[in-house]
């Protein structure tokens, strides 16, 4: 019996070197392609020792590839796994190995944003500018190293997670086990993006339901403000207590003020499920592209958006 083929430590940390270049090469037509395959080279030179062996490989990693380059190192631990055991004589073919990566990498895409774009770096970005703001340079070095090794470190520990994960699914190839994984980041990525619904999809009705003359006292009145700077304290020092309503003496309520009190954000995320449902019907993206671009228009030209 033929020795295994393994992948030491070090040739999944030049993968994982190489994967951080994941966009070097996007392209639109097949996305992050180029980078994958560029991270996948040495793992490739030490599994397969034949050259077409090594090219077929190569072309196989140069179909359609494109999530959240962070999150992406799961995806590329499993796949270095699938190729493992394929160099071994596992009956592991090309559609296998890209249904993992199709089937991985949307899900996972949603996960991505949130998490580092959205938390990590405001949040080292935020601690970075406070202590530069005071004069030191351990401002933007702290936020420089901070992030990086945050950055790698998940890079390097997910891509061992995943081909740990992977050995098993090539254990269990008809177990279902791919498929609850794929699952479970489905499940994951969907929490994320319906969270991020009210942030990522902004509506405004403008029609007025209601205008009440306030009281005197509930609202500013600007005519009888003192002149120059003591006015424009007097009117700060009264806007924070009134609020927003207090700026006017009319006090104007419209359609969107009560959907807010009502659900803030119903409107987003009913769009939202609208927008799904057509999808699921098999309506084309550019259709419904299309068409919100009409229905915005029309609602702004007839003043009711």
């Amino acid at each position: 019996m033929a020795d295994q083929i393994k992948l030491s430590k070090a040739d999944r940390r030049a993968v994982c070197w190489r994967h951080q270049f994941l966009q070097g090469s996007w392209n639109y037509e097949r996305m992050q392609n180029g980078g994958w395959c560029y991270a996948m080279i040495p793992a490739i030179k030490k599994l397969y020792s034949k050259k077409e062996d090594q090219v077929a490989a190569l072309k196989r990693h140069l179909e359609f590839y494109n999530t959240h380059p962070y999150v992406s190192a799961p995806v590329i631990g499993v796949t270095l796994a699938l190729e493992e055991e394929r160099a071994n004589g596992a009956p592991i073919d090309d559609q296998a190995i890209q249904g993992v990566k199709v089937g991985m990498m949307g899900p996972l895409a949603g996960v991505g944003d949130p998490v580092f774009w959205f938390t990590v770096r405001p949040i080292l970005g935020a601690l970075g500018a406070s202590i530069a703001m005071s004069g030191s340079i351990a401002g933007p070095l702290l936020f420089f190293i901070a992030w990086n090794v945050i950055r790698y470190a998940f890079l390097w520990y997910t891509q061992e997670f995943g081909y740990r994960v992977g050995t098993e699914i090539t254990k269990d190839l008809s177990g279902g086990l791919l498929g609850k994984i794929t699952a479970g980041a489905s499940i994951l990525g969907m929490f994320i993006i319906g969270a991020l619904v009210e942030r990522w999809v902004s509506i405004t009705f403008t029609p007025t339901v209601s205008k009440i003359t306030q009281q005197d006292g509930a609202y500013i009145d600007w005519s009888k403000l003192p002149k120059g700077t003591a006015g424009i304290k007097s009117a700060l020092e009264q806007y924070d207590s009134l609020g927003a309503t207090g700026l006017n003496k009319v006090k104007v309520t419209t359609l969107q003020d009560n959907l807010n009190q009502l659900i803030p954000g119903l409107a987003a995320v009913l769009l939202t499920l609208l927008i799904c449902k057509l999808l699921k019907k098999g309506i084309s993206p550019i259709v419904i592209i299309i068409a919100l671009f009409v229905v915005g228009v029309i609602g702004r030209l007839c003043n009711f958006m």
